[in-house]
């Protein structure tokens, strides 16, 4: 991501980053993270968005990719990070992520995930990955994003939601935390930032939902998945 926002692909080894991610592809379709061999979703959803980005997503088997995915979705219509496991809003944006990249969104029950997704929204506004969790900017970006690949964006408060995201804001520094008066770090920062996109704050560039990336940089390299409308 990083190279292709610099325009700079061309200091890399494409096919062997593309040899790498074959190789960690199982049979059931899964991906491991690394040689030693963890499965999670969270790999099924970086490896189809890295080759996706090189234009090699042909280079691994999609449909079995795909059927492993599909057997993570739970009866809450959210995702684990295997089989069985419980849903959580960060494994439903790999998953979802996944399944735009892939073309197949129209295998998810969309009001059932967003019902799920839309519970996730706190009284303060903020928004929490699981049930019974406290509310964390970072999952502005998880749940929203979520939310904009199936069409459901508008069914919590954007408002309020933007206004506890402005709240976790260090007035001296800049940065984003997870919580209002909390420590802030680039990873809430980013994610901070990334949701005000989707709320459309205006003075932040349009974000895809599904890298997380500026819309003008993807439409330079002509990766555009499509969304529920």
């Amino acid at each position: 991501q990083i190279l292709i926002l610099y325009d700079s692909l061309h200091v890399v080894d494409v096919n062997k980053i593309v040899e790498y991610i074959q190789n960690l592809q199982k049979e059931d379709g899964s991906f491991a993270g690394d040689i030693w061999g963890e499965i999670d979703t969270r790999f099924s959803f970086c490896a189809v968005a890295t080759l996706a980005l090189l234009g090699k997503l042909d280079a691994i088997d999609v449909g079995k990719a795909v059927e492993f995915v599909l057997s993570c979705m739970n009866f809450d219509g959210g995702f684990g990070c295997r089989p069985g496991s419980e849903s959580h809003a960060g494994q439903i944006y790999c998953c979802t992520g996944f399944l735009a990249i892939t073309d197949q969104l129209h295998q998810i029950n969309v009001d059932l995930l967003g019902w799920w997704l839309c519970e996730r929204q706190l009284p303060s506004g903020g928004l929490n990955g699981r049930p019974e969790k406290l509310p964390d900017v970072c999952y502005s970006w998880w749940v929203l994003a979520s939310l904009k690949m199936i069409g459901r964006l508008h069914w919590i408060d954007g408002e309020k939601l933007r206004c506890f995201i402005l709240a976790c804001q260090d007035e001296e520094t800049g940065g984003f935390a997870d919580r209002p008066g909390d420590m802030v770090d680039p990873f809430h920062t980013l994610f901070g930032i990334a949701g005000l996109s989707l709320l459309g704050e205006e003075q932040v560039k349009a974000v895809n939902p599904v890298f997380c990336m500026p819309e003008d940089v993807l439409q330079r390299i002509n990766v555009q998945p499509e969304l529920v409308s």
